[in-house]
């Protein structure tokens, strides 16, 4: 046997091994990501729950079409007060909790907030995550929800999202008129493409074979399909006032990936870029430009 023949069958070897481990931990990673609940932010924070920051909260279930229950916080008004609701969405392996700093910021505006953990999340229930493909209708619920409270004064919806959930809220914009505006934090353009970015992370291997032996056994397993799964494709159908925000140096999802949205998205839009901000800090490195951007937004578009 040459040398370059036995160089080949090890390649091939490898292939096939990686191609094994890949079908059977492609689909975990992917479909069921880390339970984060509010016991994690324990280390870092006192406010756990919206009351620890001095707010009103009322503990909610929403049950989806799908019979699966939602774990969520309402932070509402005095009824006369109310210039409209803000729902949270939170991002991948993430939970409610990480919202109630923004909570707390937006009730001081005069919003209503809806914050809950998304299916196969924090204290939901659910088996599995499917970016947007199942949890934008779970959005549709929650305004369901909603808007049969008397006692609530809804108004104008908005939806924040960040990473995983503004890829969620840009898609539930598409399905619900009832969607005033979105803020999109840290959206990746579709599925497929972020996986690879995943993958590569994760495992160091970045071929696309590998995502594709990954997507479709995740496909087979969760009811869903991946290519539906595209920020990119729905921005381009929305005339909803959409907000993106990204940090220039967020190594989870590519800064390009909101600046190829942006490109996409009809008017109204906006794109708030923060320089030197990674993933998880864009707030704070933003500052009061983020504040006020912000601000300007919502004070514009839901009224």
């Amino acid at each position: 046997m040459s040398f370059l023949l036995a160089i080949l069958i090890l390649i091939v070897l490898f292939l096939i091994s990686a191609a094994l481990v890949i079908l059977v931990i492609g689909p975990l990673i992917l479909l069921q990501p880390q339970r984060r609940k509010k016991e994690w932010y324990a280390r870092f924070t006192t406010q756990l729950e919206p009351k620890d920051a001095g707010l009103s909260q009322e503990d909610v279930v929403i049950v989806c079409r799908d019979g699966i229950r939602l774990a969520g916080w309402l932070v509402a008004q005095p009824k006369r007060r109310s210039h409209g609701t803000v729902l949270y969405l939170h991002g991948v392996g993430d939970c409610k909790t990480g919202g109630i700093a923004l909570t707390k910021f937006l009730y001081g505006l005069g919003y209503n907030i809806f914050l809950y953990d998304s299916r196969a999340h924090g204290e939901s229930e659910g088996k599995y995550c499917t970016y947007g493909y199942y949890e934008k209708h779970d959005v549709v619920t929650v305004i369901d929800y909603l808007s049969g409270r008397r006692d609530l004064r809804v108004g104008s919806v908005g939806l924040f999202g960040t990473s995983m959930g503004a890829a969620v809220a840009i898609q539930a914009a598409t399905i619900d008129d009832r969607i005033r505006a979105v803020v999109a934090e840290a959206c990746f353009t579709d599925l497929r493409t972020i996986s690879v970015d995943y993958q590569r992370r994760i495992i160091k291997l970045p071929w696309h074979f590998l995502r594709n032996v990954a997507m479709s056994r995740s496909q087979a397993i969760a009811q869903f399909k991946a290519r539906d799964v595209s920020p990119l494709k729905a921005v381009q159908m929305l005339r909803t006032p959409i907000l993106f925000i990204h940090g220039t140096l967020d190594s989870f999802i590519k800064h390009e990936y909101s600046e190829a949205l942006f490109a996409a998205a009809n008017e109204p839009k906006r794109f708030l870029s923060i320089e030197g901000a990674n993933h998880n800090d864009v707030w704070d490195v933003g500052g009061t430009r983020y504040e006020k951007t912000l601000v300007s937004f919502l004070k514009k578009y839901i009224k």
